[in-house]
């Protein structure tokens, strides 16, 4: 492979890089080609990003008021427009799903984040998204809640991807990926083949140091500033490779199943105090996938460093944890707590994003 930049060497790393960001702007003119070309082998979305898309843009305006003269309402036109994008990213990244045998060239699209603590809805509203976009090379998100769980293990059985977002702690990352494996599973027993399913198991990382950083300062605490969320992204990496490289995956793996990768989510620096690259440079490993936002693919290809980084000072990772544990810091409540904060955030957006589009139906 062709390495002239830093995102191809994540590639010979063994890493995907993955863009999060989607707009309608960036499909039709030429620059989501460009980042395919440079290396970018997956989409991600969220309602925040859909909703500054449309708010921040004329573009969708008169597919907007199209659609609303037709009788839909804002609820059913926010489904119509993210459906239509989601569907063009989807086949312009097709040539990646097939080259690589489907291990990339994906675009994810959240399911209704009010449905994050509704398993029953969540699937219904999965399954909605799976024949709407009607695309082999979507991943539908799923948040990573008690209820998500459940309903992740039904759409594994049902052979649909599934992308398993807002995961924070290595207690989220190991019920993401027992879901995963669970419903693989019941899916072989159902006579079915587990070779075409794909996973991916979202952990955010900058918001874990921008929480627990906080505290710290209350405490006065400096030297494990900055620290504790890559150490935890670490000792998640070795979580998951004690699970799909070395434990109870084989039985699927010789069927034909694919691991579910781990991909680091939140990954701009949000502390000017750090590195821009911080979150992608540190935590480069193989079998992962980093879906990293616009400025930060604009930082790294300038400046990161692609080396293989996930393994390196595991020690001194897990002395960092110790620490803030002795320090009576528990980093799974805190977790659970990030989570909750961002599924609201999602509920926000989206309400927003419904707003938008109800006020441009009007104009």
């Amino acid at each position: 492979m062709n390495t002239d930049n830093n995102l191809k060497g994540l590639l010979v790393a063994g890493q995907s890089p993955w863009y999060d960001n989607i707009d309608r702007r960036l499909i039709q003119n030429g620059k989501f080609e460009e980042l395919f070309a440079l290396g970018i082998t997956g989409v991600t979305s969220n309602p925040s990003i859909f909703e500054k898309a449309v708010r921040g843009s004329s573009v969708y305006d008169s597919s907007i008021r199209e659609l609303a003269k037709a009788g839909k309402s804002p609820d059913e036109i926010c489904n119509l427009i993210t459906v239509q994008d989601i569907q063009s990213a989807a086949d312009m990244l097709y040539d990646t799903y097939k080259a690589t045998n489907g291990r990339d060239g994906y675009v994810s699209l959240e399911v209704d984040p009010y449905y994050a603590h509704d398993q029953g809805k969540t699937i219904d509203h999965a399954m909605e998204i799976h024949k709407d976009v009607a695309r082999p090379n979507l991943m539908i998100k799923v948040p990573g809640t008690k209820e998500g769980f459940e309903a992740i293990r039904v759409l594994a059985r049902e052979g649909i991807n599934v992308n398993v977002t807002l995961l924070f702690s290595l207690k989220h990352y190991e019920a993401s990926a027992m879901a995963y494996i669970d419903g693989l599973s019941k899916r072989l027993e159902d006579g079915n083949s587990v070779e075409n399913v794909c996973s991916v198991a979202s952990v955010f990382v900058s918001r874990v140091d921008n929480e627990i950083d906080k505290i710290l300062e209350g405490l006065e605490i400096d030297g494990l500033k900055g620290r504790i969320a890559v150490a935890n992204a670490k000792m998640i990496y070795q979580r998951f490779k004690e699970l799909f490289y070395d434990g109870i995956f084989g039985d699927l793996a010789s069927k034909g199943a694919r691991i579910q990768r781990v991909l680091w989510g939140s990954t701009s620096t949000k502390n000017p105090a750090y590195s821009d690259v911080k979150y992608v440079d540190e935590l480069i490993g193989k079998d992962t996938i980093n879906t990293i936002p616009h400025s930060t693919v604009e930082f790294f290809l300038d400046h990161g460093t692609p080396i293989l980084t996930i393994e390196q000072d595991l020690a001194e990772a897990r002395q960092y944890l110790d620490l803030l544990q002795q320090q009576g810091i528990d980093l799974d409540r805190i977790c659970d707590e990030i989570q909750k904060e961002g599924v609201d955030a999602f509920c926000v957006s989206y309400k927003e994003l419904v707003d938008a589009v109800a006020d441009k139906a009007a104009h």
